[in-house]
Formats: C-alpha cells, structure tokens, sequence
C-alpha cells in the first residue's frame, strides 16, 4: 500500500510539473536580462568620464579607511575602548554597539565641517559650477583644516623631517601625506590621555576592594569579582556615557 501511494504522490508531481512548463513556455513575460560591457572610448570626454568613475569607485571601497584616518573616529573608538576595559564588564557593551556609538559620535563632531563641504564643494560641482579638480581642492580645505586643528606641532614636525622637507611657513605648505600620519599619532597620545584619565577611579576602587579584602582575610577571593558591581554602580550614579559623550565632543572644540 505504501509503495502505491509513493508511486501515485510521484505521478501527480510529475504531471504537475509538466503542465507548469508547458504552461509558462506559452506565456510571453519577459525575463530580466543584465549584462555589463566595456565599450571603447571614442572622445575625450568618453575617457573623463571612465577616469571619475574609476576615481569613485576608488574613493568608496576606502571609505573605511577614510573614515578612521581623516575624521574623529580614531580619538573615540579608543576612548570607548578604554572605558569598556576600565569598567572590566569584558564584552558588555558589544563591539557592535561600541562602533556604533563611535560612528554617530563622528557624525556629530564632523557634522559642521561636512556640511562646509556640501555647501563650498557638492553643491557647486553638482550645479556644474566647478570642475571635479576644484571640487577634490575643496572638498580637503575643510578636513585640512580640522587636522591642523588637532595636530600637535611636534607631530607634524616629526613628518616634515622625516619627508625631507623645508620649514613649511603657511599650512599650505604641508602637504597632505605629511599632515594625514601627524594627526593619527596626535589622536592616538589625546585618546590615551583621556584614557589614563578613566581609568584612575576605577583603579583607586580596585585598590581600595583589594586592601579591605586582605584586610578581612579574604586572599582567595577575586577582588575584581567584589569590585565590578561598585564600579557600574559608580559609573550609573555619576551618569558615566553622558560625561564620556560630553568629554569626547568638547576634546574636538
């Protein structure tokens, strides 16, 4: 019984099938047809074109590394960072979470300076007003400038040595792979001074856990399992995420 039934589902299925194909083989939908195709370029302003495309395409797979080395986002990661390990919570909050926080906290620091180059660079080039050359100038005035804001003088000094240039008399004169690794070496000694600077009280508490514990002839016990719950009461109390958050943003003024 069971094998007629099997042998009956089968013929049902393949009778079904049959008509399905039949029936989609009178139909006249079309289908979708993509190709993608590399035509030569018969003009200058056919080769224009295939260059900023290029240039874009370029430009958006290192986004990423844009993002880290030019804005804000290298100073805050790493404070972040310092404050998840301050507070020994391991994995709490997320990693996720933390570049997340870190992002939006680059679009709000950044904020200003981007919308100085949608007015003085997209706008303009989009109304055909400027060329892509003049737009590129502008469009590295503003993030020149928020650099040299948080570049330390020693810093830069260091690169134009070591790029064996001349004593640059105006910030024009710095080129910009001179001026892009001064500013990352200036946000990294900034966000691990604030660092430093978070860690003290939660270390002082560990501190304090770990003297009354041997005090009270507890050595086996961990004291950072003791010290831990103080800590993110500590942190809550004092409104912790709202003072790094204010911190990180008046560090950029």
């Amino acid at each position: 019984m069971k094998s007629r039934k099997r042998l009956v589902m089968l013929l049902i299925a393949s009778l079904t099938l049959a008509f399905a194909s039949a029936a989609w083989a009178q139909t006249s939908m079309p289908l979708p047809k993509i190709s993608i195709g590399l035509d030569q370029a018969r003009t200058p302003q056919d080769v224009s074109l295939s260059l900023q495309i290029l240039f874009v395409l370029t430009i958006l797979s290192l986004a990423p590394a844009l993002l880290i080395m030019l804005t804000s986002f290298t100073r805050i990661i790493i404070v972040l960072s310092f404050t998840r390990s301050a507070l020994g919570t391991q994995q709490v909050p997320p990693n996720s979470v933390l570049v997340g926080l870190a992002l939006f906290l680059t679009f709000f620091t950044m904020g200003p300076i981007w919308q100085n180059i949608n007015v003085q660079a997209v706008q303009p080039y989009l109304r055909h007003e400027i060329t892509f050359d003049q737009g590129m100038d502008r469009t590295m005035g503003p993030l020149r400038d928020f650099m040299f804001r948080q570049t330390r003088e020693r810093d830069l000094a260091l690169f134009v040595k070591l790029a064996h240039q001349g004593r640059p008399r105006t910030p024009a004169d710095v080129q910009t792979h001179v001026l892009v690794p001064a500013f990352l070496i200036s946000e990294l000694k900034t966000a691990f001074t604030i660092g430093f600077v978070i860690f003290v009280p939660f270390l002082v508490m560990d501190m304090i856990v770990s003297m009354t514990l041997m005090s009270m002839g507890m050595m086996m016990l961990p004291p950072v399992l003791i010290s831990l719950p103080f800590k993110i009461l500590l942190f809550v109390l004092v409104d912790g995420w709202h003072l790094i958050a204010q911190s990180i943003a008046l560090s950029f003024r």
